[in-house]
């Protein structure tokens, strides 16, 4: 996939999505990097190869994923073919592949939302926890947000007088990403995403950050159309995970 040259590409936001979305601890194993994701989901448990690898470097991988309770799954990025190809032959299954957008704050914030349509707050109110909740992001995930460093936000998006929409926004070397977009059933199709969305950019500009980012997976056609039509992002990379099939989803 060919980057524009004034944008960050696949392997800058590679290293967005760990910094801003972190696993609770890292470490080292032969050609493995192992997360220990505490729950918080497959962003934060997945390995990833730091090295080359071999089918002989599978088990002790498996064994420490394992022995954090996690199922055994990995991080396939753009010049992980190779992994790509082991991994398949291992019997793992391709599972959530996701695209990675970014765009120059600039133009997103030239339209700002209603003033009264969001807002954005650290800590999180109780009431965006419940609507995460709502959307299947828990506590594992929230500890996630409060362990990723500053500057970050939560985004809080009101609609009819109601909390209808929130989000998590933090920056890394000047690339703002949004993770954990959520807007409630009842509030949908009514411009909520878009709004936190440029929220989060006006909030991101503020702290200096020259780019918005963002990540969803390719199934989430709604997500998809927002970042790449709505909002005029640019895709600029992808990855994906491969998984065993017997094993855990989360």
């Amino acid at each position: 996939m060919n980057t524009p040259a004034h944008l960050p590409d696949a392997q800058t936001l590679y290293g967005v999505v760990e910094a801003t979305w972190p696993a609770f601890a890292n470490r080292e194993l032969g050609p493995w990097i192992i997360r220990d994701g505490r729950g918080g989901g497959k962003r934060v448990s997945a390995a990833t190869a730091h090295g080359p690898s071999k089918a002989d470097d599978l088990p002790a991988a498996e064994a420490a994923m394992r022995a954090l309770g996690q199922a055994p799954r990995f991080m396939i990025r753009a010049d992980d073919s190779d992994l790509d190809d082991l991994l398949a032959q291992a019997g793992y299954e391709v599972i959530d592949p996701v695209n990675m957008y970014v765009a120059p704050i600039a133009p997103l914030i030239t339209q700002p939302p209603p003033r009264i349509a969001s807002y954005n707050i650290w800590p999180p109110m109780a009431i965006q926890c419940e609507i995460w909740a709502e959307g299947g992001i828990g506590p594992a995930r929230i500890d996630v947000m409060n362990r990723a460093p500053e500057p970050k936000t939560a985004l809080l998006g009101r609609d009819s007088n109601r909390a209808a929409a929130t989000g998590f926004a933090a920056i890394h070397n000047g690339i703002a990403m949004v993770h954990a977009l959520e807007v409630h059933k009842r509030h949908r199709r009514r411009g909520m995403g878009r709004y936190l969305m440029v929220e989060a950019a006006l909030w991101a500009a503020q702290h200096g950050a020259q780019y918005m980012s963002v990540i969803c997976t390719r199934a989430n056609a709604g997500a998809n159309a927002l970042y790449s039509t709505n909002l005029g992002m640019t895709l600029v990379g992808q990855y994906h995970y491969r998984q065993l099939s017997d094993g855990e989803t989360s």
